[in-house]
């Protein structure tokens, strides 16, 4: 199973990101929720995947190349449909989005998570990330993680 580039304004991705919205309203408040449009996904700076079984999207990811603080790419909307979830289908996701930087030359990935998301953090942390400080246009903010990987 391999994730593949989509058009993250894909009626199906978009209603995966409906459903990530959802459920980060319900967790945290709206000055912590960052939601990337989808809009903002699209090539050439950014790279979007999904994951598929037959017609449905399981899961979803993207990627944003950044040089706001220097260069790094930053993962936006990894997101799994509930149905799917504890399959690995997220890892899968994120080696995706890595291979995607390293391939072209970033060096550094980083994300901004919340607190009340132990399953995130916890990939994260099994992925190699480590926390960080707020970065690019990210204020503190108690209820977020900061977190990057080197990928070279």
């Amino acid at each position: 199973m391999t994730p593949t580039p989509i058009d993250p304004t894909h009626p199906q991705a978009l209603a995966l990101m409906a459903q990530s919205e959802a459920l980060m309203t319900a967790l945290y408040p709206s000055e912590s929720n960052h939601f990337e449009p989808a809009e903002n996904l699209r090539p050439p700076h950014a790279h979007f995947v999904g994951l598929w079984e037959g017609e449905r999207l399981m899961a979803i990811g993207g990627v944003k190349r950044m040089a706001n603080d220097g260069e790094y790419g930053e993962i936006k909307r990894v997101f799994v449909d509930p149905a799917y979830r504890g399959r690995g289908l997220s890892r899968l996701i994120m080696a995706a989005l890595e291979g995607h930087l390293r391939e072209r030359g970033v060096g550094l990935a980083r994300l901004e998570t919340g607190i009340h998301q132990p399953e995130a953090l916890g990939l994260y942390r099994a992925l190699g990330y480590v926390e960080r400080k707020p970065f690019g246009g990210y204020a503190a903010d108690p209820l977020s993680v900061f977190m990057e990987k080197p990928l070279a």
